[in-house]
């Protein structure tokens, strides 16, 4: 089996649409909500949302292709064109063994809507010829793809809120048993409209506070919801060898993935979290954790009642008293819900996390809740020495995933203490 490596980040957020703002926004609690601009919202109760601010697909696209494309396309090729750009991988790779593995939770929405209505006030006849590859959600990951004659493994994983991690997890897997030297792996999501976010408003998932700096408190007991987001994070992952014979950069190793899934609810986690909790002990198991080794979590976290409780107990029931041991926070508190995205910039944070030994902090919480007790990091970015961070995304249906990165020296033993 082969080991692997992370040699390019890319990102497109609410808070910075490149690696380096994206982060900094982070470390300093800077969070990106603010009302919506992009459509009127008269009855609808929630007001804002975490929008990408000053995106130019022009920077990354042909003008004559923008109009042929979803925004959450545009943003799967910018944050790809960043990673590949820094990992060099697309002109120092066999295209047959280059794979893309780039998903969205719903895809080009936005474009259904606007070709809906063309429906219905102008006739079947005035839809767009592009409508079908503009909207389907795979179209991304085919884009990146023709971009960069990435002919190996391509596969779009579609799982909601999980997507990007299974992607990355998926990808970090076909690496491992052979099948690809490298793989741009992620996901991307525009979804700050009014079909999606009144679905989302009417299944009680957004916070209705409406006030940016209260509306995404991750595992405060004042949480009612999350604030949705939008943009993309993506990887470049290598075979270990691959990247050393063409001395690529290498951000850390990714060793470990975790995917299970409730088989409960469309919405709801399971309360027992014994699923969410098998993840984490399978991604950690597969990475070999060491008890003495430092470990951060970048928790899914998305604000809502029922996820942090339930995330918190799997966390538990994964680790046992080891648990309170480690630093754990939900960067949603400042770049809102994502989605199908979120995993890639959790990803690329918890990469950051290692790379510089800071753990972004769990921005505007203030008051903690019982059934949340463990360290979330409050307000303030924190100075921590971490050899391995676990990235958790949890989707609706159930779907649980864990991925896990480390130093590249970190030790490699087996995890003791979980229960």
């Amino acid at each position: 089996m082969k080991r692997v490596v992370v040699t390019g980040l890319g990102c497109i957020s609410p808070v910075g649409n490149d690696v380096d703002a994206f982060w900094q926004s982070l470390i300093l609690a800077k969070h990106g909500f603010g009302e919506i601009t992009r459509f009127d919202s008269p009855g609808l109760k929630v007001k804002i949302a975490a929008e990408v601010k000053g995106f130019h697909p022009e920077d990354y696209m042909e003008k004559s292709a923008i109009r042929k494309t979803d925004l959450f396309a545009q943003y799967a090729l910018a944050a790809a064109a960043q990673a590949v750009e820094e990992s060099g991988i697309a002109s120092q790779a066999d295209s047959s063994r280059l794979g893309v593995y780039v998903g969205s939770g719903v895809g080009g929405i936005s474009t259904f809507m606007a070709e809906t209505e063309k429906l219905l006030t102008k006739g079947p006849q005035r839809i767009s010829p592009f409508f079908i590859p503009m909207m389907i959600a795979n179209i991304a990951s085919a884009l990146i793809a023709m971009r960069y004659n990435a002919r190996g493994p391509n596969l779009p994983v579609v799982s909601a809120c999980a997507t990007a991690t299974h992607a990355i997890g998926e990808a970090f897997r076909a690496i491992k048993f052979g099948y690809a030297d490298a793989i741009i792996a992620g996901g991307a999501e525009a979804s700050i409209n009014p079909l999606s976010m009144g679905g989302f408003v009417n299944a009680t998932a957004l916070s209705t506070k409406n006030d940016p700096d209260s509306s995404s408190i991750p595992f405060d007991k004042r949480r009612d919801g999350f604030v949705i987001g939008e943009g993309a994070g993506i990887v470049v992952l290598e075979e270990y060898g691959h990247a050393l014979k063409r001395n690529a950069k290498i951000h850390c190793e990714i060793s470990g993935y975790g995917n299970t899934c409730d088989a409960y609810h469309i919405t709801a986690p399971h309360p027992d979290a014994v699923c969410g909790a098998e993840m984490v002990r399978l991604a950690l198991e597969e990475s070999g954790l060491n008890a003495d080794e430092k470990l951060y979590i970048n928790a899914h976290g998305t604000s809502t009642p029922l996820n942090d409780k339930t995330e918190t107990l799997a966390i538990k029931t994964a680790l046992g008293d080891v648990a309170y041991k480690i630093p754990i926070s939900s960067t949603k508190s400042m770049v809102g819900h994502m989605l199908g995205a979120a995993g890639g910039v959790e990803a690329i944070a918890a990469v950051k996390a290692i790379e510089t030994g800071v753990v972004p902090p769990t921005a505007g919480y203030r008051d903690p809740d019982p059934d949340c007790d463990l360290d979330y990091v409050p307000n303030a970015a924190r100075q921590c020495d971490t050899d391995k961070a676990l990235s958790i995304s949890m989707g609706f249906g159930g779907h649980n995933a864990g991925i896990v990165f480390n130093k590249l020296d970190a030790r490699r033993g087996i995890w003791t203490e979980a229960q």
